[in-house]
């Protein structure tokens, strides 16, 4: 009744609007739309928009093609997030590499990764250090376990990024009309509702944080609709169950203490100022670009993927000719196919209908 209920006032409320176009930062959120079909439930004249908030999709592939060539080293065992193994690279991906004796280890955290390293002290192990501000306290705090029981032989290969730059991003180029945003739960436990602040000050855009069940969702995208029929722009949390105005405070702590703020490559966007990390000079030893020689290089996208154009919402899978054909979970050309947050994925097992 209560679902029934918010999707009636929504509709209500965009009878009144034109048009509405909403951008859901988070992958999960993009993810749970589709399966909670509750994307089928809305009214015509709304339309959500996958943003930039999968870790994998958004990771450039010249830092898949560094992984790989970490993994083709006889002393190196890479540790990753399982999704991170199927990503095509210029020269295969991780999978493939294993597939030829590379050693690859699937782990839960950052941490897991450091009691492989101290279980296997003869082999370097290297860390994918992907993710947003979700996953950047535990690389950090990892960094700092690593300092205090000198594990030499661990080392993290770093792309961990913002979300409010990449957010701030989109509104500057003004290439994709959006009128308020869904942002990410996870994250804002975190950073907190009050760093959306510049994005409803400085472009006018409404923020509301929600978590992932249906109604919370539901509840974000008409308090988003309502201020937009009101022409009002502000920060609202309809996830206080898991989030604050000011985040987690002591995890931004740790994190500020090991890292420093950087430019970081997204994939196809290019290179965005402070919207990365590097390591303070103090741990850099753990950097396993400095220790072993590797290079990020260029992000080229695979011929005909239209991934780079989807997490910037100018396009949906829909649109790309390899989708659902050449591209497919089985054989997937992109990043959007691999991962569980990704929007191809979320289409494919739910939208194709």
């Amino acid at each position: 009744q209560e679902i029934a209920k918010l999707v009636e006032q929504i509709t209500a409320v965009c009878d009144g609007l034109n048009s509405v176009q909403l951008m859901e930062v988070c992958g999960t959120h993009t993810v749970n739309l589709f399966r909670s079909g509750l994307k089928s439930l809305l009214p015509d004249t709304l339309r959500l928009i996958s943003g930039p908030g999968c870790p994998v999709c958004v990771t450039s592939q010249g830092y898949i093609d560094a992984a790989c060539e970490l993994a083709a080293r006889n002393d190196v065992t890479i540790c990753t997030y399982g999704d991170m193994v199927r990503v095509p690279g210029r020269a295969g991906s991780l999978a493939q590499q294993r597939g030829k004796g590379a050693k690859v280890a699937v782990v839960y955290s950052a941490r897991d990764a450091l009691q492989y390293a101290r279980k296997n002290p003869a082999r370097k192990i290297v860390f994918l250090a992907v993710g947003f501000e979700t996953t950047t306290p535990a690389t950090a705090a990892t960094i700092l376990e690593a300092e205090k029981k000198n594990v030499a032989n661990f080392f993290i290969l770093l792309s961990h990024k913002l979300v409010v730059p990449a957010m701030e991003m989109l509104l500057s180029a003004g290439e994709v009309p959006i009128d308020g945003f869904i942002c990410p739960g996870h994250v804002s436990v975190i950073i907190g509702s009050g760093a959306y602040e510049p994005i409803a000050r400085r472009y006018g855009k409404p923020c509301v944080v929600a978590g992932f069940e249906p109604r919370g969702m539901l509840r974000a995208i008409l308090h988003l609709c309502l201020q937009i029929a009101a022409g009002e722009a502000r920060v609202e949390n309809v996830y206080g169950v898991a989030v604050t105005e000011s985040g987690n405070t002591v995890a931004r702590q740790i994190v500020e203490r090991v890292f420093r703020l950087a430019a970081e490559t997204w994939r196809a966007i290019g290179e965005l100022p402070d919207s990365g990390l590097k390591l303070r000079a103090e741990y850099r030893k753990f950097d396993a670009i400095g220790h072993f020689g590797v290079k990020i290089g260029p992000d080229v996208s695979p011929p005909g993927c239209l991934c780079g154009q989807v997490i910037q919402g100018k396009s949906t899978p829909a649109n790309c000719t390899l989708f659902g054909k050449t591209c497919t979970p089985i054989e997937p050309v992109g990043p959007c196919m691999v991962s569980s947050e990704g929007t191809c994925a979320a289409w494919y097992k739910y939208g194709r209908n």
